[in-house]
């Protein structure tokens, strides 16, 4: 495994940060890290990158521990943290050569413009970080991340602050990069997960509570609504009676919202209702459960 996560656990005071937490990924994998803000992505993605130390448990990235082999890990780790730290006063080339010294990337200059390439940088590459636009600046932090062409990365909020255009230019980036490399990374935009990732992990609270590939995620909190109108009064308790039915609300007049984990089985259930009961349906639809939806399921957050 690229990364192993063995029940880590870290406390600020009497919070518990990170609880015992534990997940591995795999090498070539995209892997989603989601959360509220507060729920430990960022803490685990530093104690990852060694930048920080758990209180207690064990991370080997590319089967090499992290505490006691921190320059080793650093070495197969690019990592670029939620806020970019660069020298503004400073131009693109000058600041990626200072990084390829620090990383002693050989054949530095040949190296940095492949990654200025492979970053979509070139356009702006003879000028001064400060002059360049935030989603800029976020490819130059990539790019320094990947100078030293690490195994893994780790990614914290990669597109926190760019415009939609800027969004969907990263994105293809880290498509692109996954390929050959590993990559775990956070992000509160949940289309990114759906257009980059086959698994993802939620943490809530410091607590794992779900790692698994999406579809099957999917499968697993599926839940649809179906919206149906009558032309007559309908009791609730007889809507909550029909097979399949998990949950009924009354939406207004005639109108009900029924939750149900089979849209086309609870489908036919109603047209039998309506023959039994001698009522009429005037409207008819589903409403298939959203990735946001399972997100806030998972993160307790009521809908």
């Amino acid at each position: 495994m690229s990364i192993k996560v063995d029940h880590i656990f870290k406390q600020y005071g009497i919070q518990k940060a990170v609880d015992h937490v534990s997940f591995e990924v795999g090498a070539g994998e995209i892997v989603g890290f989601l959360g509220p803000n507060g729920a430990g992505k960022s803490t685990t993605m530093k104690m990852i990158t060694g930048f920080l130390q758990p209180d207690e448990g064990k991370i080997t990235v590319c089967g090499i521990p992290v505490e006691g082999e921190a320059i080793a890990t650093k070495k197969k780790i690019g990592y670029l943290p939620e806020l970019n730290p660069l020298y503004h006063e400073m131009y693109m080339r000058e600041y990626l050569g200072m990084m390829a010294g620090l990383h002693h990337v050989p054949s530095p200059k040949d190296r940095i413009e492949a990654v200025i390439d492979m970053t979509g940088l070139s356009v702006e590459a003879n000028k001064e970080i400060g002059q360049l636009s935030k989603g800029y600046k976020q490819r130059v932090g990539l790019a320094a991340a990947l100078l030293h062409d690490p195994e893994v990365l780790i990614l914290d909020e990669p597109t926190t602050g760019l415009d939609p255009n800027q969004i969907v230019e990263i994105r293809e980036v880290i498509r692109g990069l996954g390929k050959n490399k590993t990559i775990l990374f956070s992000t509160h935009i949940l289309q990114e997960v759906e257009a980059l990732c086959d698994r993802v992990i939620v943490i809530n609270k410091g607590k794992i509570v779900a790692d698994d590939r999406l579809e099957n995620l999917k499968k697993q909190q599926q839940s649809s609504r179906i919206s149906v109108g009558f032309r007559e009064p309908v009791a609730q308790n007889a809507l909550a009676a029909i097979a399949g039915v998990k949950g009924v609300v009354h939406v207004g007049s005639n109108d009900w919202e029924l939750e149900t984990s089979d849209p086309d089985a609870l489908g036919k259930e109603l047209m039998a209702f309506a023959l039994q009961h001698n009522v009429n349906i005037v409207s008819l639809h589903t409403q298939t459960r959203r990735l946001e939806d399972i997100f806030r399921n998972l993160t307790g957050v009521a809908n």
